[in-house]
């Protein structure tokens, strides 16, 4: 009985996606091993997601009360807090993300699976350290008798915005270092860099808007993320800078999308080249 062959146009791309259903438990297991290594035969452990923001906290606060900056009417702590929450996010899931194809070269070169789950992996490992940050930044609430405005019922939205910044951009270094290993030197830079190109310690007010500034200056996507974050936790004077806000959302969109594209286009030569 002759059998027949079937050509579908893309079948392949679908069978992708049912890919990383199938392998979820990986995903798992990978998310799971990077977080006990994190942490592994260090004194305090998990507390270490907890330190590293509130020592940056402490510095940045005292810049704020040396330089005599505006904190919208909140007490400085919860004002550099509340943007150190979602830049610490970020700024740790690009680093750990845009390095993970490389860490894991050995897993990478020898069997299949799809390569997508390896950097998300990474930010999702991330992400648990944000949350026991945000539990941090509600015992500050409490400590300071802040109660947050009704705003912050739409802080999941930008839980969602900042998720979408850390994995696409993720995703852009994780392939190119694949290709280009100079890429890992430039990551701590533009993490570096990116604390003072971001509304941490100044309000995005203080930009001008003469000749475009504050728009420009919104097209970094952690810009409208920061505010955003700072008007549903604070509220009051940290008001958002909407047409700032969408073109941050706008580039957030981008760098999803595009940087699901080149991961995707890119990601059959990962196995040779790594």
């Amino acid at each position: 009985m002759s059998q027949r062959l079937i050509i579908e146009a893309g079948r392949t791309e679908r069978q992708y996606w049912r890919d990383l259903w199938r392998y979820r438990e990986l995903f798992y297991f990978l998310a799971w091993r990077d977080f006990l290594i994190r942490y592994k035969q260090t004194v305090v452990g998990v507390a270490w997601s907890l330190i590293r923001p509130v020592l940056t906290m402490l510095v940045l606060t005292v810049v704020v009360k040396v330089g005599k900056l505006p904190t919208g009417g909140v007490h400085g702590p919860l004002f550099v807090f509340s943007a150190m929450l979602p830049w610490q996010f970020f700024s740790t899931a690009l680093s750990e993300s845009g390095s993970s194809l490389v860490t894991n070269a050995n897993l990478i070169s020898k069997i299949y699976f799809p390569r997508l789950v390896v950097p998300t992996s990474s930010v999702i490992v991330c992400f648990a350290d944000f949350l026991i940050s945000a539990v941090f930044l509600v015992g500050l609430m409490a400590y300071y008798h802040f109660v947050p405005p009704v705003q912050v019922l739409l802080l999941p939205l930008l839980v969602v915005m900042v998720l979408g910044a850390s994995l696409g951009t993720g995703l852009w270094f994780a392939a190119l270092m694949v290709q280009h290993r100079d890429i890992r030197f430039i990551v701590p830079f533009i993490v570096q860099f990116g604390v003072y190109a971001s509304p941490v310690v100044l309000k995005t007010s203080l930009v001008p808007e003469k000749w475009g500034l504050k728009f420009f200056y919104s097209l970094n996507p952690m810009v409208g993320v920061i505010d955003g974050f700072r008007w549903c936790l604070l509220g009051g004077e940290n008001a958002i800078y909407w047409p700032g806000f969408g073109a941050s959302l706008f580039v957030v969109v981008l760098l999803m999308v595009t940087g699901l594209w080149y991961f995707r286009k890119t990601e059959r030569t990962f196995a040779d080249t790594i």
